[in-house]
């Protein structure tokens, strides 16, 4: 008898941690997943005005930039930098996570902590990754970043 109450006290036990960690899965689920989290940013540039659509990198450095965009939009005044990036400050600090990485067009990277890039081109270095623009080539994102500075508005895409 004793054996059976201890087999059912620990299926009970189990059962109870499954649905626990069950429940913090369906709200991570209905949060969202980093990597489903997507963000617009309007560009304006010399060659116009371009809306882009990117999602999200899966860290915490992502996580903090989307929770900053959730209080609002964030403007950014960003200079071309090396001929393969347009590069402005954030005016705040977000978490690094920085590893060797080599950039490819569309990346958005957090550069020291303080600085928002997105490349048209690529360069290696110890970055973190942000996020990706969607759906467009190096050669369309160039002409949408154009060749001056430009002013660029991250927003959480709704």
């Amino acid at each position: 008898m004793r054996k059976l109450i201890s087999y059912i006290l620990t299926i009970l036990l189990f059962t109870s941690i499954a649905c626990a960690n069950g429940s913090k899965e369906t709200k991570a689920s209905n949060k969202g997943e980093l990597s489903d989290m997507k963000i617009s940013i309007q560009i304006t540039s010399d060659s116009g005005s371009h809306t882009l659509a990117a999602t999200l990198a899966d860290n915490s450095s992502a996580m903090a930039f989307y929770e900053l965009l959730e209080k609002g939009p964030v403007t950014i005044k960003m200079t071309d930098y090396g001929s393969f990036e347009k590069v402005g400050s954030l005016g705040t600090s977000l978490p690094r996570n920085d590893k060797q990485i080599t950039t490819a067009a569309g990346d958005i990277i957090l550069y020291q902590g303080n600085q928002i890039t997105i490349y048209y081109d690529t360069n290696s270095w110890n970055f973190t990754r942000l996020g990706k623009v969607d759906g467009v080539t190096q050669a369309e994102l160039k002409k949408i970043l154009g060749k001056g500075d430009v002013t660029a508005v991250f927003e959480i895409l709704r």
